[in-house]
């Protein structure tokens, strides 16, 4: 049974498409999209996983990797890292109206990431603001979810590196169009893709995203797998 939360004006509780699990959002802010569903699952979990979850947003990439792995490790360690703290607020009430036990939260920024958090993670997440330009007409609220005002792939790159553990993974989405630009990067901070995997809307179409892992010390030499359609 849910737990019982006391919910804001603006903020609505919505389905997570899995196991009847819910997610709070707030109708003003940014709101996840099916993008976040694909990065959770190309992700692949490991036993002993601590896992951090980079520009998490409302938290909807860690919950739902989660939902999707508890059945085989229900004790798996969640570190959700989100500079908004509204967002943040929102992702705290997920896990409590859940009963999820084994989250903890971080607001602030990735570029000033806690000395006790150095090569503290074996896996992280990253749905990453990964559209450059200005925020035009948007809301700065909604804007720096989507655009690089306020961290870059390079800061991105350098937190994964000081987070994560030799042999760790970085799970991350991007724009297909800069791939290349997210292998050299990574490289540059001694993470090695190993996989990569494009996203297309209608079956056939040119793919749009592109999701890789990378391995910290790892040797070059990636897999490239099998284009999804998310039609």
């Amino acid at each position: 049974m849910p737990n019982a939360i006391e919910l804001g004006e603006y903020e609505v509780l919505e389905d997570m498409l899995i196991d009847g699990l819910k997610i709070v959002q707030d109708t003003r802010l940014y709101r996840f999209t099916s993008d976040s569903v694909l990065l959770s699952k190309f992700a692949q979990p490991k036993k002993g996983d601590k896992v951090a979850d980079f520009c998490s947003g409302s938290g909807i990439v860690a919950f739902h990797f989660h939902a999707l792995n508890k059945g085989k490790f229900p004790n798996t360690e969640y570190t959700l890292f989100e500079l908004q703290p509204e967002l943040s607020a929102l992702s705290k009430k997920t896990a409590e109206y859940n009963g999820f036990k084994n989250f903890s939260f971080v607001c602030g920024k990735l570029q000033e990431l806690p000395k006790a958090y150095q090569e503290y993670f074996s896996l992280v997440l990253c749905n990453p603001p990964y559209e450059k330009g200005g925020f035009d007409n948007d809301e700065y609220h909604k804007a720096i979810c989507r655009k690089e005002l306020t961290i870059n792939l390079k800061e991105i790159a350098r937190a994964a590196n000081f987070a994560l553990k030799y042999g760790g993974r970085l799970c991350m989405l991007h724009r297909a169009d800069r791939l290349a630009e997210v292998c050299y990067t990574l490289h540059d901070e001694k993470l090695e893709v190993k996989k990569i995997q494009f996203v297309g809307g209608r079956y056939g179409s040119k793919p749009y995203l592109v999701m890789v892992e990378a391995v910290k010390g790892g040797k070059p030499c990636s897999e490239i797998k099998e284009t999804i359609y998310n039609e």
